[in-house]
């Protein structure tokens, strides 16, 4: 079959009011389910996966994709707004997009987040499309050494969103490699800091973590005086994103879109190692590098970019291959199973039309997402002008049920409230959140891969050193670490 062949088959299976009503309703759900702290893009896609089985094989599907990417987004309006992500990727957008909306401009930070994810998005969309083939074959070419190497550079992000101590940062980044080893060790099952307690054997639950450490903190800080925070309530203002802003954030975005089509083509990365690397590039290489981390929209695009741009891209592996890019894709393929579609090269073969469905599918949700984007900006955006005695409360019951709900465990609830008293600590004593988070999510795939190597290689450490992948990164460490001790001396010499 031609390509024009493949292509007119690929629309005449979209080419329905079913399909795009259910991409549509599936970025509305998606946008709606990031929104809400605690129930995340992974959790709404789960979700909705039952619905799917009655539906047909391409409708079914996007409407999962749909999900996938609303919900992508929606994890930056509370971000933005009360400074808790409503999904992990939008961890890095508090950085600079809560300090926007505390000086009133919210608006142009949620519109500046909307069109930097929307421009990621259609570069991933259109990497998916094009380098599908060529970029899951350089996916294979990864094995432990290469991803430990990988990781161990990405960890160079801590400098970048350590604010003005590097010390403090890497402080963090160490309570959270620590905190990260709790549960069963990766390679011989054994018990890590569990205490005797069976609810600890499985590790401390991500979304618990990253909900104490940014949502509680702020809700602790009103418990304890709340007379400060009575009658605050917060002016969005009405500055909105201009074309002069995507101008100046264009290099930041199109570079953060590039890392996360390449992160996202490699199973296992994620979207918020993608975000955070995004924004510690786009800091580094800032003209205002200064402003980072106090409300610079260049952050919040960057940040933005860095996590959609992985949205398209974790398909690479899952078509090309038939490996899951991310735990989302893990539950899309299930969609695929039930229909008795395998994802592979096979795929590529005997379901042709489907392939060029999604594709087609893919490049109108880009619009889709922009359209119920910008009408959820103009929904959302006012919970900023919620009094916080109000707003609090409703924020500790949604933390509440969100982190209960994704396992059904009340430890988890337990988890969150004491890293939320942590977070606090670290607030008042200005100790950075961003480096322990990165340390959290990175710290076991750094040690799994280290360990796979050293077995691999009878423990010969010159494994974590062949080829020129494991060469490039670590260059590229090094040359980061340089970069870093030399700036502190030209701040030292100051």
């Amino acid at each position: 079959m031609s390509f024009i062949d493949s292509l007119m088959a690929g629309l005449s299976l979209v080419a329905s009011v079913e399909a795009f009503l259910a991409l549509f309703v599936g970025i509305v759900i998606g946008v709606i389910g990031g929104a809400i702290p605690g129930l995340s893009a992974t959790m709404a896609v789960a979700l909705t996966l039952p619905f799917t089985f009655s539906m047909q094989p391409i409708t079914g599907i996007l409407l999962l994709l749909g999900v996938y990417k609303g919900g992508i987004f929606g994890g930056c309006i509370p971000a933005i707004l009360i400074k808790t992500p409503g999904t992990p990727a939008s961890s890095a957008t508090i950085l600079d997009g809560h300090p926007m909306a505390e000086r009133g401009e919210a608006g142009r930070a949620l519109g500046m987040a909307l069109w930097a994810s929307c421009t990621a998005d259609l570069v991933s969309n259109l990497a998916l499309i094009l380098f599908a083939g060529w970029l899951a074959s350089f996916a294979l070419n990864f094995g432990p050494p290469e991803f430990f190497a990988l990781i161990l550079f990405s960890l160079t992000i801590i400098a970048g969103v350590s604010g003005d101590s590097l010390l403090r940062g890497t402080l963090s980044a160490l309570l959270g490699l620590l905190l990260a080893t709790v549960g069963l060790d990766l390679v011989y099952g054994t018990n890590r800091f569990t205490f005797g307690d069976p609810n600890m054997m499985g590790g401390l639950n991500f979304i618990a973590v990253l909900i104490g450490l940014f949502a509680i903190p702020e809700i602790i800080a009103m418990a304890w005086n709340p007379t400060a925070h009575l009658g605050k309530a917060r002016a969005l203002g009405n500055a909105k994103v201009t074309i002069k802003d995507y101008i100046a954030s264009f290099r930041s975005i199109l570079r953060g879109s590039l890392i996360g089509v390449f992160l996202g083509s490699i199973p296992g990365i994620g979207a918020a190692p993608s975000a955070f690397l995004s924004y510690s590039e786009a800091r580094r290489k800032s003209k205002n590098k200064a402003n980072f981390g106090k409300g610079e929209i260049e952050g919040v695009a960057a940040s933005e970019a860095g996590n959609n741009g992985v949205a398209g891209a974790t398909l690479i592996p899952l078509l090309a291959l038939g490996v899951p890019g991310d735990v989302i894709t893990a539950i899309i393929i299930g969609a695929f199973m039930v229909h008795g579609l395998q994802p592979g090269p096979m795929m590529f073969i005997l379901n042709v039309d489907i392939i060029y469905g999604l594709f087609i599918g893919l490049i109108v949700s880009s619009v889709f997402l922009f359209i119920v984007g910008s009408v959820a900006i103009k929904g959302f955006r006012f919970v900023a002008d919620v009094p916080k005695r109000i707003l609090m409360p409703a924020v500790l019951i949604l933390c509440i049920y969100g982190v209960f709900a994704v396992n059904n465990n009340i430890f988890d609830v337990g988890v969150m409230f004491a890293m939320g008293w942590v977070g606090y600590v670290m607030m008042r004593y200005r100790i950075p959140a961003a480096p322990f988070l990165i340390a959290f999510i990175l710290g076991p795939l750094l040690e799994d891969n280290f360990r796979q190597s050293m077995l691999m290689s009878g423990s010969d450490p010159s494994i974590l050193l062949r080829g020129p992948i494991t060469w490039f990164f670590w260059a590229m460490t090094l040359l980061t670490i340089a970069a870093i001790g030399r700036a502190i001396m030209r701040k030292q010499a100051v």
